[in-house]
């Protein structure tokens, strides 16, 4: 299983063509195993983006939302206490967002690659990511 970072998971969902060429594999072959997964912080990020005009997703936040939550190749992961831990203990070699924190303390706790065009993220020395 890997897990999508925020904008991978939206760029996914409305069909790839964002993501890079490896991104787009490393899904696909993760999807032989089950679904790839997402942090519910996912899902807080991309309300509040298009509550500020940030995201528009060519519909209600809500209906990509509930779709989304319906694909069988796509399960959301809770913030769980030791999460909430693990997002608070980083060094300051973390980048500094909550919703960042919250989604690569996901990656590390579920032991999953955190596929991110993120180079803040990228750059974490104890976070496997691919992009």
């Amino acid at each position: 299983m890997i897990l999508l970072d925020t904008h991978a998971l939206i760029w996914w969902v409305n069909g790839g063509e964002e993501l890079s060429p490896r991104a787009r594999r490393t899904i696909h072959s993760s999807l032989a195993d089950g679904p790839v997964g997402a942090s519910a912080i996912s899902v807080f990020e991309i309300s509040t983006a298009v509550r500020r005009g940030r995201l528009d997703l060519g519909m209600a936040a809500e209906r990509w939302l509930a779709d989304a939550s319906l694909l069988p190749d796509l399960k959301f992961h809770d913030v769980t206490p030791e999460i909430a831990r693990l997002a608070g203990s980083f060094d300051a070699s973390m980048p500094g967002d909550p919703g960042d924190r919250l989604i690569a303390a996901t990656a590390l706790s579920l032991g999953v690659a955190l596929v991110t065009a993120d180079d803040r993220l990228r750059r974490y020395p104890h976070l496997k990511t691919v992009w």
